[in-house]
C-alpha cells in the first residue's frame, strides 16, 4: 500500500511538473505579447513585499474533454491582498498563461471569496482583467460563477471603491463585473472590452473591424465613456491606480485621507481677475481656475477624453479631499449634453458614497440644442444631473465664474438643489437665458419700429443687463450668497468647506429613490 501511494505521489510530481515546464512556455509567449503575467502584475502594483496569497493551491474539478490531465495549481486566476502606499487592500488577476484565463467554477469561487473579504474588512478591491471568457468546458457552472460575481460587485457599490484593470481580451458577459464598478483603467494596445467580437461581427452585420477600433483603451476612453483611464504601459496604469486610491477613503465609514497642506489656505491668484474674457462669447479654459484653487496646484482629472465639456476629478483643498465638477467653455461653450449629464452624475453620486464634498465651477450657457440630443433623451439625461446633486448630502460648495442660465443654472449646484455655499465671481451672467436672445424676445416689436434698431438694441440690452443679468440681482434673493474677487476664490472656499465639513444632512426613509435611469 504504502509503495502504491508513493508511486502515486511522484506520478503526481511528475505531472506537475510537466505543467511546470507548459507554463513557463506561456508566460513566454505572455512577454511576447508586450504583457505581463499575473503574479507579475500584482507585484507591480502593491507595495514590495506586501502580497499574501489566497487559496494558491486551489484546482478545477472539470475532468470534461481531457481537463483531468491538467489541473494547475491556483487555476486561472490569483487571488490575495497587500497594500498600497500602506493602506490594505484586496486583489484578484486573471492569470491567460493558464486555460487563457478562462473563468470557470474554482476561478469564480475564488474571485468571490477575496470579493466577500474585501467587503467584510471594509477595503478596496482591485480586478485585473485578461481572459478568453467562460470557460466552455464547464458550461453553464462557468456562466453561474460570472452571476455570483456581479451580484457581489452591486453589494460592494457605494461601500468599498471597486477599481477594474484591463489589461488583455475581456470580452462578452465579462465586461459587466468591470462595467459595475467604481473606475475603469485600460492599457492601451493590449486592453479591450467588448460584448461581440469582431468576428461575429462581420457574420452578423457584415461590418469588419478590428480589435482595438472595437473596444481598445481609445474607443472607450473618448467615445463610449465607459472607461475612465487610458494608460501607455502596464506600470503606468499601475500609477494611476495608486495616485487615485491616495484620494479615497477605504470604504463609506471613513473620511478621505487628510494630508497637511504646504500651500498656504490664505493664498490668493491676481491672475483669476483677469481670466474671464470681458467678450461672452470668447472661451477659456476652465482647468487654469481649477489648478490656481486647489492645494500645490495638483488635479487628477478623470475621464477627461470623454464629454469634455464637463470637467470631473478629485483635488485637495486646505489638506482636505475634494471632488471637482466643472463646465468646460473650452468645449462646446460648456453646454451640458447627454454624455456630460451622464458623466457629472456618476462623479458625484460616487463622491456623496465615499463622504468626498463636491466643488462645482459653473459657466454654463444651457443644454445643447438640437435633433440629436431631443431624440437621444436629453430630458431623462440631463435629470440624472439634476438627481444626483439632489440626493448628494455632502458639503456642496459652488463658484458661478460666468454664465449660468436657465435651466441648466437649476442643475449645476444651485442654492435651490441646496448646495450649502454659493460663490460668484462679478463676471457672472445669472439668467433665464442670454442678453442678446431674451432683448430679441422681450423688446422684438419695440427694436423694429425704432428710428435706429441698433442703437436701441443696444440701449435695452444695457437695461437688461443692469436689472436682470448679474450675480447682485440673485445675491439681493439670496440664491448667491456672496460675490467675490476671483482672487479671493480659494480662501473663501476654504472657510466655505472648514464650517461644512460637520454638515449633517438625512433623506426622508425610503429603501431607495428612482433615479431616472
Amino acid at each position: 500500500m504504502l509503495l502504491s501511494t508513493t508511486a502515486e505521489k511522484i506520478a503526481d510530481l511528475r505531472e506537475r511538473q510537466k505543467n511546470a515546464d507548459t507554463d513557463l512556455q506561456a508566460t513566454q509567449k505572455q512577454h511576447d505579447r508586450g504583457k505581463l503575467t499575473a503574479r507579475e502584475r500584482i507585484h507591480a502594483l502593491l507595495d514590495p513585499e506586501s502580497f499574501s496569497e489566497l487559496d494558491a493551491m486551489a484546482v478545477h474539478r472539470s475532468n470534461n474533454f481531457g481537463m483531468d490531465k491538467r489541473k494547475p495549481l491556483g487555476d486561472g486566476v490569483v487571488t490575495g491582498h497587500g497594500t498600497i502606499d500602506g493602506r490594505p487592500v484586496c486583489v484578484f488577476a486573471q492569470d491567460f498563461t493558464i486555460f487563457g484565463g478562462s473563468l470557470g467554477e474554482v476561478v469564480a469561487e475564488k474571485i468571490c471569496k477575496v470579493q466577500d473579504l474585501a467587503l467584510r474588512m471594509g477595503v478596496p478591491c482591485i480586478g485585473i482583467n485578461d481572459s478568453g471568457g467562460a470557460r466552455i468546458q464547464e458550461g453553464v457552472a462557468s456562466l453561474a460563477g460570472y452571476g455570483e460575481i456581479f451580484y457581489r460587485n452591486v453589494l460592494s457599490s457605494g461601500v468599498i471603491p471597486q477599481f477594474s484593470v484591463i489589461t488583455g481580451p475581456c470580452a462578452g458577459g465579462a465586461v459587466y463585473s468591470p462595467a459595475l464598478t467604481d473606475f475603469i483603467f485600460m492599457v492601451q494596445g493590449i486592453g479591450q472590452m467588448y460584448i461581440t467580437g469582431p468576428d461575429v461581427i462581420k457574420t452578423v452585420t457584415g461590418e469588419e473591424v478590428g480589435f482595438d477600433e472595437l473596444g481598445g483603451a481609445g474607443i472607450h476612453n473618448s467615445r463610449s465613456g465607459v472607461a475612465h483611464f487610458a494608460a501607455e504601459s502596464e506600470q503606468a496604469c499601475f500609477d494611476q491606480i495608486r495616485t487615485l486610491l491616495s484620494f479615497l477613503p477605504a470604504n463609506n465609514m471613513e473620511d478621505p485621507p487628510y494630508i497637511p497642506p504646504d500651500d498656504d489656505p490664505q493664498r490668493t491668484d491676481d491672475r483669476l481677475n483677469t481670466l474671464v474674457p470681458d467678450n461672452p462669447r470668447r472661451p477659456y479654459d476652465i482647468n487654469a481656475v481649477i489648478e490656481s484653487v486647489v492645494d500645490d496646484g495638483f488635479f487628477f482629472e478623470i475621464q477627461s477624453m470623454w464629454a469634455r465639456n464637463i470637467v470631473i476629478g478629485l483635488a485637495r483643498l486646505d489638506g482636505h479631499v475634494v471632488g471637482v465638477v466643472a463646465n468646460q467653455p473650452n468645449y462646446l461653450a460648456g453646454t451640458l449634453d447627454i454624455d456630460s449629464s451622464v458623466k457629472g452624475a456618476r462623479f458625484i453620486r460616487f463622491c456623496d458614497a465615499f463622504n468626498i464634498p463636491i466643488i462645482s465651477f459653473v459657466d454654463v450657457p444651457g443644454f445643447l440644442p438640437g435633433t440629436q440630443q431631443e431624440y437621444g433623451g436629453i430630458i431623462r439625461h440631463g435629470a440624472k444631473l439634476l438627481y444626483a446633486y439632489c440626493e448628494a448630502t455632502v458639503p456642496k460648495l459652488t463658484v458661478i465664474t460666468r454664465k449660468a442660465y436657465g435651466g441648466a443654472y437649476i442643475v449645476m449646484s444651485s442654492k435651490h438643489l441646496r448646495s450649502d455655499f454659493n460663490f460668484s465671481w462679478p463676471t457672472a451672467e445669472i439668467a433665464v437665458m442670454g442678453v442678446d436672445a431674451a432683448v430679441g424676445i422681450i423688446f422684438r416689436r419695440e427694436i423694429t419700429e425704432a428710428a435706429d434698431p441698433a442703437t436701441r438694441r443696444t440701449e435695452l440690452s444695457e437695461e437688461y443687463q443692469r436689472r436682470f443679468s448679474n450675480p447682485y440681482v440673485a445675491a439681493e434673493r439670496g440664491f448667491v450668497d456672496t460675490v467675490i474677487e476671483p482672487s479671493q476664490t480659494r480662501p473663501e472656499l476654504i472657510r466655505a468647506l472648514r464650517l461644512s465639513r460637520t454638515k449633517r444632512q438625512s433623506l426622508p426613509p425610503r429603501k431607495h429613490g428612482n433615479i431616472p435611469l
